[in-house]
């Protein structure tokens, strides 16, 4: 592509910082209510220009279709404490009218092979720049702790083994997935009380203070 990536990425890197302000907003208005937050933390990242030049290539995208057919130029991940939470984000994704969701996966239910697991999202997300507004696509990856710790290992092997991994690794990367997902639900079973304790905490915290 023969122009100025900074200027092209500009519009991109406003939407990830937007978006996770407007996340981190999200998690302390339940917080300042004295709630449980779906939200743990929010994390977001722009592609880089040798990321998206690899991707072209290897999924076959021309420079003028790139803003429609590649979707995670602008990614963020929203990651929660517990499996139900994920689906209160998406709910409360769905409610907000200053994104609009045009596409969803759901790894939580339905696995990928590996034994990845998460909720994507593909918003609609409009940045105002000087020129005028400007609509792109970001994409949204909410996960619990557990399924974020399995990606994060997954993603840096994958750095190693581009994808091919040995027979070995393959499977203990699915059985270690399926662990965290055990423990997820394990989790979940005793959600009440873990809330009712973070309550208890931050309430002794403040008098600390």
């Amino acid at each position: 592509m023969n122009f100025d990536w900074d200027t092209f990425l500009w519009p991109y890197t406003e939407a990830v910082r937007e978006l996770k302000v407007k996340f981190r907003s999200l998690r302390q208005s339940f917080l300042t209510k004295g709630e449980h937050s779906p939200i743990e933390f929010v994390v977001g990242r722009v592609k880089t220009v040798d990321s998206i030049k690899e991707k072209m290539k290897r999924r076959v995208i021309s420079s003028d279709v790139i803003e429609t057919d590649m979707q995670d130029i602008a990614g963020i991940r929203i990651v929660c404490q517990f499996v139900d939470d994920i689906y209160k984000v998406v709910d409360l994704i769905h409610e907000r009218d200053d994104m609009e969701v045009l596409e969803e996966r759901d790894y939580v239910q339905n696995a990928k092979p590996s034994g990845y697991r998460s909720y994507h999202m593909v918003i609609s997300y409009t940045v105002y720049l000087p020129e005028g507004s400007k609509k792109l696509l970001a994409e949204i990856q909410i996960r619990t702790l557990a399924m974020n710790f399995w990606a994060t290992v997954e993603h840096t092997l994958n750095y190693k083994y581009q994808g091919s991994y040995p027979e070995d690794i393959s499977q203990r990367l699915k059985s270690t997935a399926e662990t965290a997902y055990k423990l997820d639900e394990e989790m979940s079973l005793i959600k009440d009380e873990v809330q009712e304790a973070q309550k208890v905490f931050t309430k002794n915290k403040g008098k600390e203070k």
